[in-house]
């Protein structure tokens, strides 16, 4: 773990009391006996959390807690005193404190309070990283992304855009498949010709049909004029099939001739035409599964299936959620006219606990929502869709004293819900929880 705590109190055998406790339980540990003590320590030190006393030799805890959210407001601070009541705690809140505990100090209890704080403070600083400019972070066209997956994403789509070879896209619906596709168009030599995007589920047949190949005029009773169809209207370019697991069986078998032979018969025509396209596709089903029940020709997928890109969902994404909120959030408080700076932290606690089942889509759709439905600066849990915000703020729940764990069982719960989120990947897992994969392997070896 490492968190370094800073303690403040004037009392050296309670400093010494929690500093035996704490250290045991996985945090670094530096003591002060007064206030003055305890500034220049912060100064100095740089804690993640500061516990301090509220009753100090040279100056009152409420004061101290005052001039630390002065001067250093990512730092929470944690009160202790022997003298709680609802009135004290009160003044403590306002006063900037980030938790209340009274004595005498369960360690247990305490330790809990000071993880649910270093979480507060790493939030805090991830939110705040939504007010930079997007320009600065990494990404690949409209793509943006500064987790590992994106980034290994990126990297493959840099050695493979400016080639004419076919490509297939997978991925979960909403997780940018069509924008990829565009972004790969973008940085290729077609990029002066045109990008043409057919949706193969949104047509019906002999409709989709006359799209692809085109018709001659009189082919059938609506078709007044000639058609070039667009594998011929984007020569030159790209044409993107999007959700190809979709398109009918026996289109599939012209496309895959077409496709071989780089010329097209239009519908109702005798004369072939040529044609110079790249070709990507895109689907959100196991496409495998499909062809070895028979619904999706296997000669075709070979042919589209040159190179492969997987699309990570955006639950995988880790902070990628609250980098993407901030660049939505932008766009609509720009679009609405509203002064919307960014999100209130419990609500990016709630964005990185839901699960996303519409990956980046829905949190587009999520963040439009909190815009149009917010009063304030930032955007509150109610501001968000019902789903989004009934879902739990933390992983670390409110339990009775009686049921409260350790430190470490903690931990371990936390390491697995990530681990379960990442679906098993440790080098993700490690990203999210800042700490090394030989770290998540020691944990849960030691209390395997």
């Amino acid at each position: 773990m490492n968190e370094h705590i800073l303690i403040i109190e004037d009392d050296s055998d309670m400093c010494e009391m929690l500093d035996f406790g704490l250290s045991r339980r996985g945090f670094t540990v530096c003591t002060a006996l007064s206030g003055r003590e305890g500034l220049a320590a912060i100064g100095r030190e740089r804690p993640d959390v500061v516990l301090t006393d509220i009753n100090l030799p040279d100056s009152s805890g409420l004061n101290l807690c005052r001039e630390i959210s002065a001067n250093w407001p990512e730092i929470p601070v944690v009160m202790m005193t022997a003298f709680g009541s609802l009135e004290t705690a009160v003044e403590g809140l306002r006063a900037g404190a980030y938790d209340f505990i009274t004595k005498p100090l369960d360690m247990d209890i305490l330790a809990a309070a000071l993880a649910r704080a270093v979480e507060h403070r790493r939030l805090r600083l991830q939110v705040r990283a939504l007010s930079r400019n997007c320009s600065h972070c990494q990404g690949f066209a409209q793509l943006l992304g500064e987790s590992q997956p994106m980034l290994d994403l990126f990297a493959r789509l840099e050695r493979i855009a400016d080639s004419d070879s076919s490509v297939l896209i997978c991925g979960e619906s909403g997780s940018g498949k069509e924008l990829t596709a565009r972004a790969l168009h973008a940085h290729s030599h077609r990029r002066e010709a045109p990008f043409i995007a057919i949706n193969c589920s949104a047509l019906p047949d002999s409709l989709l049909e006359s799209e692809l190949f085109g018709h001659i005029r009189g082919a059938f009773t609506d078709a007044h004029q000639d058609h070039p169809g667009l594998l011929v209207a984007a020569d030159g370019g790209t044409l993107f099939f999007d959700e190809i697991g979709e398109m009918p069986h026996a289109l599939q078998a012209k496309l895959l001739r077409a496709l071989e032979e780089r010329k097209v018969r239009p519908v109702g025509g005798s004369r072939e035409v040529a044609f110079d396209v790249r070709i990507l596709a895109a689907t959100n089903l196991d496409i495998e599964q499909a062809v070895a029940s028979g619904r999706f020709r296997e000669d075709l997928y070979y042919r589209l299936n040159v190179i492969r890109v997987d699309m990570p969902p955006l639950r995988r994404r880790g902070v990628d959620i609250l980098l993407l909120a901030g660049k939505f959030i932008g766009e609509f408080a720009n679009k609405q006219g509203k002064e919307v700076t960014g999100l209130a932290e419990a609500t990016a606690r709630k964005l990185l606990n839901y699960h996303w089942p519409g990956n980046v889509r829905e949190l587009r759709n999520a963040m439009e929502h909190g815009v149009v439905m917010t009063r304030f600066e930032k955007i509150a849990p109610e501001d968000l869709p019902t789903k989004i915000s009934a879902g739990s703020s933390s992983p670390f729940t409110a339990e009775p004293a009686a049921t409260l764990r350790t430190l470490e069982e903690m931990n371990r719960q936390y390491i697995s819900q990530v681990l379960e989120i990442t679906e098993g990947n440790q080098t993700l897992a490690a990203e999210i929880l800042q700490i090394d994969r030989k770290t998540i392997y020691r944990k849960l070896q030691k209390n395997s």
